[in-house]
């Protein structure tokens, strides 16, 4: 079976979308098409190129494509990365600043951050962004009344701990790798901290400040962990082939929370679909195009969480996945 987690309700969200179509466009419930011979200027940026979010972008592309803006007719894209650089992030964003296009969008918390902070004026829309409220993007969830709104990647993390469960029922620490001085890495390091406070279960940290000491990082957990627990934190995902050769070396289980990294050696991760991220952002992208302000457009969660598992890296890390576990994933790598 699938994991399914319902999403919050977006109050007032029929009543924006009422007041910013005419009559015609409600009774379709779609926005009007770009006009004729009109091209759309889109900057996206990311902190970092790894598989999550670059099928972010895809995402974001593929679905403004299908509302009517395609890239090379209509639609000018212009896409940076900050190469994992904060200093960077800040450079582009200036850039794109300066550039004046119709919608920037900014996937990850380090660049959101960098262009809510250059700008106040030209249309930003975040993706992959753990807590937004947090990172001072938003004020809320509710619609901004600024110029920033997103999509968010946050995953409750009660199923996240249950499944650490069946995959080790005798359960007594989880290793977690993360960079501290991503905001969403350290909020998930609280969160996870306060969950199993009464479980009898110890979170042991492993920061890695740079993509390079992930390995070393996973290394001193031999002999303190069960199991090795990684968030969308971007220095891991994008060198997650080092860590999952630390796994495979101490016989360490990896649980991921991004679903593309069990291919990239984790024995299971349950979390969002990126592509299908990327295709909710780019539904907001596209509305903001077709004259929505982004401000009276709610910040937005996905609904639904993928289980997928990999047999093979689970011998290969000492488990024997469960039957409980297989039955319930939505895809099972042999």
């Amino acid at each position: 079976m699938k994991f399914h987690i319902p999403a919050k309700p977006a109050l007032g969200m029929l009543a924006v979308l009422l007041a910013a179509c005419s009559p015609a466009e409600q009774k379709s419930g779609t926005a009007a098409a770009p006009a004729s011979g009109e091209v759309k200027k889109v900057a996206i940026t990311a902190i970092v190129e790894h598989p999550a979010l670059d099928n972010v972008r895809k995402g974001v592309l593929e679905e403004l494509k299908a509302q009517g803006f395609e890239e090379g007719k209509n639609l000018q894209v212009d896409f940076q990365t900050a190469q994992g650089s904060t200093a960077t992030a800040g450079q582009i964003a200036k850039k794109f600043v300066g550039d004046k296009p119709d919608v920037i969008v900014a996937i990850a918390t380090p660049s959101a951050q960098s262009m809510v902070a250059a700008t106040k004026s030209i249309p930003i829309v975040y993706a992959a962004v753990t807590d937004p409220v947090a990172a001072k993007l938003v004020p809320g969830w509710e619609a901004s009344n600024t110029n920033v709104t997103g999509v968010s990647d946050e995953l409750p993390l009660a199923p996240q701990i249950d499944l650490m469960k069946k995959i080790i029922p005798n359960l007594k620490s989880i290793g977690y790798v993360y960079s501290p001085g991503e905001v969403n890495s350290a909020i998930v390091f609280d969160q996870l901290k306060a969950a199993l406070a009464g479980e009898n279960i110890r979170v042991d940290a492993a920061p890695a400040q740079r993509s390079v000491d992930v390995p070393t990082a996973a290394r001193s957990l031999k002999g303190k962990a069960d199991v090795i627990y990684t968030s969308l934190d971007n220095n891991v995902v994008s060198s997650f082939e080092s860590l999952y050769k630390v796994a495979v070396e101490n016989k360490l289980p990896l649980v991921a929370s991004d679903t593309g990294s069990v291919a990239r050696g984790a024995v299971a991760a349950l979390g969002v679909n990126y592509f299908d991220l990327g295709r909710k952002t780019g539904d907001t992208v596209a509305r903001i195009l077709k004259g929505t302000p982004a401000g009276e457009i709610p910040s937005a969660r996905m609904d639904k969480l993928d289980l997928i598992v990999s047999k093979k890296h689970a011998a290969e890390q000492g488990i024997t996945l469960s039957d409980e576990v297989l039955q319930e994933a939505a895809e099972v790598q042999e």
